[in-house]
């Protein structure tokens, strides 16, 4: 069984996630930096579901659990400064889709 351990609820600046690959014997460690926002619900939600979306689109595990990293990673930086109600928010789950449509104008 391939096992992928989230750093998020750690207080480091540097976040490191842990993907063990069962299906190759290997580890891959997923670095990124910590953003400082209340925008965070969701995201093991949406991890997942990124993961099993590029998994369903041909990706090999490895692949696919590095863009869902990226894909999650970006969606929490794009959504970092917006306030939706009060508490935590969700990150901006369609960040690309916005930038394309902003930049097209």
């Amino acid at each position: 069984m391939s096992v992928l351990l989230k750093a998020g609820h750690l207080h480091d600046r540097d976040l490191i996630d842990v993907f063990y690959n069962y299906e190759n014997n290997e580890t891959l460690e997923l670095k990124s930096k910590r953003i400082l926002t209340n925008n965070m619900h969701g995201t093991g939600c949406t991890l997942s579901s990124a993961l099993s979306a590029f998994l369903a689109r041909g990706y090999d595990l490895n692949e696919a659990v590095c863009k869902a990293k990226d894909y999650v990673n970006n969606a929490i930086v794009e959504g970092a400064n917006y306030q939706i109600g009060k508490g935590h928010g969700p990150v901006k789950h369609f960040y690309d889709y916005w930038n394309i449509l902003l930049s097209s104008k």
